[in-house]
């Protein structure tokens, strides 16, 4: 007992003296939690750049114009004349699209020679893009099928008459999941849980290896190196415990930007401890092969790294080859992604969150196995090169403290 108190005393001594450790593990998700916090803070693209060139000038393309500019995801910018180099005024202007209203418009029109407008949209952003495409279609659909009304009413019809004749069928549209489309909801709780990932794997990746540098299992550890699981988990249990306050950090965050709270918090904090749990011992397992820290460091932000961009969050992962799909199953950050969208985007039942939660589970399980057998080889390995007796551990202890 004796020896372990003093063990806990000494790691959590050396994580709170790491001035690196430190650093990382505590200033990172703060400083990621605000930033993205404030940078998605209005939830949706608003005041996109729109030019609008007018070659026409008569009250109806005048009336595109100020319904172009009523919508408050569009900026109008407007043009009389066409600039000379179209893309450079784009690129100078930002704009996400084009609207080029032809001569002659109104006439035609009354003339029923269905004239074209033509949109050109910026995809350099696939994001502002998408809300410029959307906004603008809504803003001309909803003017082409009231200056159709309007033709037929001439013609002697009534409101719903002509309604009825330009739209013989109807479609409701309902949104499912995030019906705002805010897109701080949708990105915000997914890149915490990449920070929280990336700052455990960064923490782990120094443990063993370090331990390894200084003869720790010789020395601190002496009369516990036989016991491969005590010290996995004493060298783990510092972030397991810090972890829960990013967590609580997390969760302060979601309030003040009104991100949407798990509706089962007993399954929101299972499913994010197997997580926590799974990610610490990937790191476990890599910082016990490899004997540098800095390499481990650097293997760890390899597998890191592109993990939310082939976890299937954004991009289907269905989209995606086969073998890229295989490998991003065995990162914690995959499962945990699809099962915190269920529990907090799309509001979903617990049961669809088990499959993950059992996913998470074995990879922490296999992990933690091949950490164990490749701790145990490396002790004895280590004993068996400084040529130490089998009760070394338990006659130096004392003097080792």
């Amino acid at each position: 007992m004796k020896q372990l108190r003093y063990l806990l005393k000494r790691e959590f001594h050396l994580f709170f003296t790491n001035r690196t450790m430190l650093s990382v593990f505590f200033m990172a998700p703060i400083f990621y939690a605000l930033l993205l916090g404030f940078t998605y803070e209005k939830g949706k693209v608003t005041d996109i750049p729109v030019i609008v060139i007018n070659h026409d000038q008569t009250p109806l393309s005048n009336q595109i114009v100020d319904m172009l500019g009523d919508n408050n995801t569009l900026k109008v910018l407007n043009y009389v004349e066409e600039p000379a180099i179209l893309k450079d005024e784009v690129i100078k202007t930002e704009a996400g699209a084009v609207v080029i209203i032809p001569e002659r418009f109104e006439a035609n029109m009354l003339q029923k020679k269905y004239p074209e407008i033509n949109v050109y949209v910026n995809t350099s952003n696939v994001l502002t893009a998408n809300f410029a495409s959307k906004a603008i279609q809504l803003t001309l659909g909803t003017f082409s099928a009231g200056a159709e009304m309007k033709a037929l009413q001439k013609k002697g019809m009534n409101a719903d008459q002509a309604k009825a004749n330009i739209e013989p069928f109807k479609a409701n549209y309902i949104t499912l999941f995030n019906t705002t489309s805010n897109y701080l909801i949708f990105m915000w709780p997914a890149m915490m849980a990449v920070v929280l990932q990336q700052v455990i794997l960064l923490a782990m990746a120094v443990t063993f290896s370090e331990e390894f540098k200084r003869d720790s299992f010789i020395k601190d550890f002496a009369g516990k190196h036989k016991y491969a699981i005590l010290v996995m988990a004493i060298k783990c249990l510092p972030v397991w415990i810090l972890s829960n306050l990013h967590i609580l950090f997390f969760y302060l965050c979601s309030l003040y930007f009104k991100i949407p709270a798990p509706e089962n918090v007993l399954n929101f904090f299972l499913v994010t401890s197997i997580f926590v749990v799974a990610a610490t011992n990937l790191g476990v397992l890599v910082s016990i092969l490899v004997p540098d820290a800095l390499k481990a460091t650097q293997i760890l932000m390899v597998i890191a790294s592109p993990a939310f961009i082939i976890s299937g969050f954004t991009w289907p992962s269905y989209a995606m080859p086969d073998f890229i799909t295989y490998f991003t199953k065995i990162i914690p950050l995959t499962p945990y992604l699809e099962a915190l969208k269920i529990m907090v985007v799309e509001k979903g039942s617990d049961y669809l969150t088990q499959k993950y939660f059992w996913h998470l589970f074995i990879l922490g399980w296999v992990y933690f196995l091949l950490g164990w057998i490749a701790l145990k080889i490396k002790i004895k390995m280590l004993f068996k090169e400084y040529n130490l007796p089998e009760d070394y551990e338990e006659e130096n202890f004392d003097k080792s403290i």
